[in-house]
């Protein structure tokens, strides 16, 4: 385990975090001999800046750190993660000084489990990796709970598509749901047009493996209801409106949606939490074939409307559409989606920061509070009623796309919001999903965007009996 009780029979070496503002103080606490070691290494508190100091016979005694003091343009809480991938094998522990409040030591524990994460399924992770003996105070099985989630999603996210298609993804909702003791139905096929999933079935026909909607349950049935759906394009070549390639390079993680859905799935059901949790997980290859779906093709959906397609490259809220629907006829108390949905996102916010949409102003507070204290940003973009006429068909009740080049993830949000009506409060996040840098807690990879937040969310407005 990385993160790790302490145990009277092993002993840590302490980590002392350091900032320029108070290293006057620190030095003063250090021994003669760890002063001289950190003055001949020419030690400066500066960001980043890392100084191993030993005792009289050569043994790791100390660890410095440098990082942002709080309040500092760049302060990162979690900075102190990145520890946990410089550090040789050996068990730490924190000293108070430093972390300030317990927010701070359980973003440090947090980002030291996030920092640490390695895809290993291709090629074995070499060498013993350091451990962290919990801040005191600090809520272990909470932040295990929490980076097991994190962990599953990006793996799932990580693993390409010849290994995570359809069936594996469905495979992977599956064994999370018999973990939990969930109970799980998969509709699949042309049973999807049996059960009235028209939109999934266009999407998904045209590949090897068919499309399907996973769909499982957990929790007593007369708890608040909360319903997430994810998007769970396996791969997307764009359909008959092909991309790039180099377009396509990233496009394994275009299950991202349904890969968070997972995520906070485990967080909520581990944890025990007080409500009635559905997972709809639409899960399609959106491949090229003699029977793909074409560009002004009309296609009924789950609620009854009519979508003209005005690109198969904008597959995802298709396929969102009808599964929306489904999880609105329960008149969920809160739901929310998640999907890679719109490259316009990333241009507005760029990759850390995934714009939501939100139809509740209550909810909407909720959610920029908890991702501050969850340090999981989001940022909230606008359901602008001007665009929506954007989506207008003359063929159809609306187009899958708008008639020109802007606003491209507000009326994608737009578009969604036809689907969710019965739901009480619905929330959107158009994630990207993946992390193109390594940063303290974000390895580069498949990433987990909101799932932390949320996580944070339900457990304050449902806490386990």
């Amino acid at each position: 385990m990385l993160l790790t009780h302490a145990r009277a029979d092993e002993k840590s070496v302490p980590i002392m975090l350091v900032s320029a503002a108070d290293w006057d103080l620190r030095q003063a606490q250090l021994s003669p001999l760890a002063k001289a070691f950190s003055a001949a290494q020419g030690f400066e508190p500066k960001p980043g800046r890392l100084c191993l100091l030993p005792d009289a016979t050569g043994a790791l005694a100390l660890v410095l750190f440098g990082i942002e003091p709080a309040g500092g343009a760049r302060f990162d809480s979690f900075a102190p993660g990145r520890l946990a991938t410089l550090l040789p094998a050996g068990l730490y522990s924190f000293m108070p000084e430093g972390l300030g409040d317990l927010s701070g030591a359980e973003h440090a524990a947090m980002s030291w489990c996030l920092s640490a994460y390695r895809f290993s399924r291709y090629r074995k992770a070499s060498g013993e990796q350091p451990r962290l003996v919990c801040p005191q105070g600090v809520d272990l099985a909470r932040v295990q709970r929490m980076a097991e989630g994190v962990a599953l999603a990006r793996n799932l996210v990580n693993t390409p598509a010849n290994d995570m298609g359809p069936e594996a993804l469905e495979q992977a909702a599956r064994d999370l749901a018999n973990r939990h003791g969930a109970n799980l139905r998969v509709i699949s096929g042309d049973d999807l047009l049996r059960e009235n999933f028209p939109l999934i079935h266009a999407v998904g026909r045209a590949a090897a493996e068919p499309p399907r909607l996973v769909d499982f349950t957990f929790g007593k049935e007369d708890a608040p209801k909360v319903t997430l759906v994810g998007k769970g394009v396996c791969f997307d070549t764009g359909g008959l409106d092909i991309k790039p390639s180099s377009a396509m390079l990233l496009m394994k993680k275009d299950m991202a949606g349904a890969a968070t859905a997972l995520a906070l799935a485990h967080m909520i059901m581990d944890a025990g939490l007080a409500l009635r949790l559905r997972v709809l997980l639409p899960i399609v290859e959106n491949a090229v074939s003699a029977d793909s779906f074409r560009p002004g093709d009309v296609y009924p959906s789950r609620k009854g409307f009519h979508v003209e397609i005005g690109n198969t490259d904008a597959e995802g809220r298709l396929i969102l559409a009808d599964a929306l629907s489904l999880a609105a006829e329960e008149k969920p108390e809160l739901m929310f989606d998640f999907a890679t949905l719109t490259g316009a996102a990333r241009v507005a916010l760029g990759p850390d920061l995934p714009p939501f949409y939100v139809n509740d102003e209550a909810l909407a507070q909720s959610i920029a509070d908890a991702g501050a204290r969850a340090h999981d940003p989001v940022w909230r973009l606008p359901l602008w009623e001007a665009y929506d006429s954007m989506l207008d068909s003359k063929v159809a009740d609306f187009n899958n796309v708008s008639s020109g080049p802007f606003a491209g993830s507000i009326t994608a949000a737009l578009f969604l919001r036809r689907f969710v009506e019965g739901a009480r409060a619905w929330a959107h996040f158009d994630i990207y999903g993946w992390n193109p840098s390594t940063k303290p807690g974000r390895p580069e990879g498949g990433e987990t965007q909101a799932a932390r937040l949320l996580y944070d969310l339900l457990e304050r407005r449902y806490p386990a009996a």
